[in-house]
């Protein structure tokens, strides 16, 4: 005698060598004896023999027409040998009992199980969605493979190029083109971003790490949209100063001018002249609100995208040639270099001359300064120069060490990129930081000590952060330091500068101590602050690498900052080499230069010897 019974999820079959009423001792097709419970078994039989059983019922299942077992089966609950003998018009034989079985348990969508042997015809509705989805999921798996097979020749799948800024930057876990380029980069040995790559995904690497940055930063664009005329006010009192700017050729927001005056007595009387959109834009209007959502200008090699549209830029930056509005701040210096008198006024000054960094310095330097040399405003120029060490000496935090510091420059013109480097602390470079930095402070003291609300920076412990907290500024070595002289480039400047004004004028200022909007626009400017910087510096490194490879470089120089670490010569890169010995910091060596990713942003090198 035949036992056909249920066993962990699966049919079996077996002999019985003994019946103990609630169990049975039974041999498997194996040989294996074993112990099962009689609510386990679903029949027993005398024949067929075992030999072949399960095979010829396997053979009678898939003869058993599903749809037509389904419609006989009647929207009642069921006991396999009733519907059986409905099936089959008969009393089933055990192979054809064993098929039915077989059949109704691999079929979930079409029959439901009850309990041993029993189920239950799924509902029309139900059977319908779950056929549908089967079939869904059959045709996705066909699509998977045929995209797996597209991507592993490396070619662009057509249905993917409407996907490609989700696959390139936020790739959606179980969306079904990620999958397929999972699977497709494990068996090519490829990242899934290089694979994208081979496919012809990413024509252009520049253009992938900026398109990124667009995405998170600009996701409807660079563009300015309608935002309505700029005006400059034209009842401002023209000041009697003639005012030169100094900045980098490349400049275009030009926020910043100077004046020299030196008076009857032997005073002289230093004007530091700030542009002033602040005069041009309400605080409701367009302007400002696109002012307020970009919160800076972001800086890259080769390209920029300004915080103020060009047109609105061309009214208050302080170009050669224009009476410019500003907002300046005047200051009576006697002979020995001490302040007698600060004023600050809402004007429009003339500016004579833009001055740029790459014809000054041959001319305006360390090794030129006192030995005379025609070169336009010249004393002005050197007299800014002692003013300048003078008021670094009285901050106290000469910085002894910046000299050794390259800062670099670069020019992308027809995809090709130049970069240049020139050290830090230069005497023009002193000038105009200790220019700025004394404005910023004396008018960080002016707001705080009328208590009107501000945004100042301030530094303690070697950490710098923003606040509405009057705070020293511990690296500069100033009682307090507001951001203010850069308006046209920094929404935070912008904002100090409308306080300023109002307080000049004697008006209510804009924004109140603790002012909801006043914080917001701290708190959003530094997350877009710092993702710019980050986004500067990264567009930086692209361009390093692509110098290298344009110029075929394959063998480079550097200094050892420690261990592995090296910083190299002449080029803006920290990298981390292999195989470097144990050397001590400042160690110049040779790195030979392996492999370069402009994906990844990654150099991969090696120490080559001691340079």
């Amino acid at each position: 005698m035949y036992v056909f019974f249920e066993e962990d999820g699966g049919f079996k079959v077996g002999t019985i060598l003994a019946d103990n009423t609630t169990s049975f001792q039974v041999e498997t097709l194996h040989g294996k004896r074993a112990k099962i419970k009689a609510g386990n078994v679903l029949f027993q039989f005398k024949e067929p023999a075992l030999t072949g059983f399960l095979e010829a019922a396997q053979a009678a299942a898939n003869n058993i027409d599903l749809n037509f077992l389904w419609e006989v089966s009647g929207a009642e609950e069921f006991e396999h040998q009733a519907l059986g003998r409905d099936y089959f018009g008969h009393e089933p034989s055990a192979i054809e009992a064993a098929g039915l079985l077989l059949r109704l348990h691999s079929a979930p969508m079409y029959f439901y199980k009850k309990g041993k042997g029993r189920y239950k015809a799924a509902p029309e509705e139900s059977l319908k969605a779950a056929l549908a989805s089967e079939e869904r999921k059959r045709k996705q798996a066909e699509l998977l493979a045929r995209y797996v097979a597209e991507l592993t020749a490396f070619t662009l799948p057509a249905e993917f190029q409407a996907h490609l800024p989700t696959l390139l930057y936020a790739p959606e876990k179980n969306a079904i083109e990620t999958k397929a380029l999972e699977q497709a980069a494990a068996a090519s040995n490829l990242t899934m971003l290089h694979l994208l790559e081979k496919c012809g995904a990413i024509p252009s690497t520049h253009d992938y790490h900026f398109n990124r940055f667009l995405r998170e930063w600009f996701p409807d664009g660079v563009g300015f949209g309608d935002f309505g005329a700029c005006t400059a006010p034209g009842d401002l009192p023209v000041a009697d100063v003639a005012a030169f700017s100094i900045d980098d050729e490349t400049t275009t927001e030009i926020d910043d001018a100077f004046s020299l005056q030196k008076l009857d007595n032997g005073d002289y009387r230093v004007g530091i002249h700030i542009a002033a959109p602040a005069l041009g834009m309400a605080l409701d209007s367009p302007l400002e609100a696109i002012a307020r959502q970009r919160l800076s200008t972001v800086y890259m090699p080769g390209n920029k995208i300004t915080m103020l549209p060009h047109s609105a830029v061309q009214v208050f930056t302080l170009k050669q040639g224009a009476q410019c509005p500003a907002l300046s701040l005047y200051l009576t210096i006697a002979p020995d270099l001490s302040v007698r008198m600060m004023e600050s006024r809402v004007e429009k000054v003339s500016i004579t001359a833009n001055l740029r960094h790459e014809q000054l310095e041959p001319v305006f330097n360390e090794a030129t300064l006192g030995q005379g040399g025609d070169y336009a405003y010249r004393a002005e120029l050197e007299w800014l120069w002692h003013f300048a060490n003078h008021l670094e000496t009285l901050r106290g935090v000469k910085d002894t060490g910046r000299n050794l510091i390259p800062e670099y420059s670069f020019k992308v013109e027809d995809d090709r990129v130049r970069i240049t480097h020139r050290m830090r602390g230069t005497p023009i470079d002193k000038v105009v930081a200790e220019m700025m930095i004394l404005a910023n402070s004396r008018w960080g003291d002016t707001l705080a000590e009328h208590g009107v609300a501000a945004i100042y920076r301030a530094q303690a412990s070697g950490k710098t952060r923003m606040t509405t907290d009057p705070l020293p500024h511990q690296g500069l070595g100033v009682a307090r330091y507001t951001w203010s002289s850069s308006p046209l480039r920094r929404y935070i400047d912008l904002v100090n500068q409308r306080q300023l004004i109002a307080l000049i004028r004697g008006e209510t200022p804009p924004y109140a101590a603790k002012d909801e909007a006043l914080e917001k626009a701290m708190f959003s400017f530094e997350q877009a602050y710092e993702g710019y910087n980050d986004f500067q510096r990264s567009m930086e490194k692209y361009w390093t690498l692509r110098y290298l490879l344009q110029e075929n470089i394959t063998e480079v120089t550097g200094a050892v900052i420690r261990e592995s670490l090296v910083r190299l010569e002449n080029l803006p890169l920290v990298v981390k080499a292999s195989a470097v010995p144990e050397l001590a910091p400042g160690t110049r060596v040779k790195l030979t230069i392996r492999d370069i990713d402009l994906l990844t942003l990654e150099l991969s090198c090696s120490f080559a010897s001691l340079a």
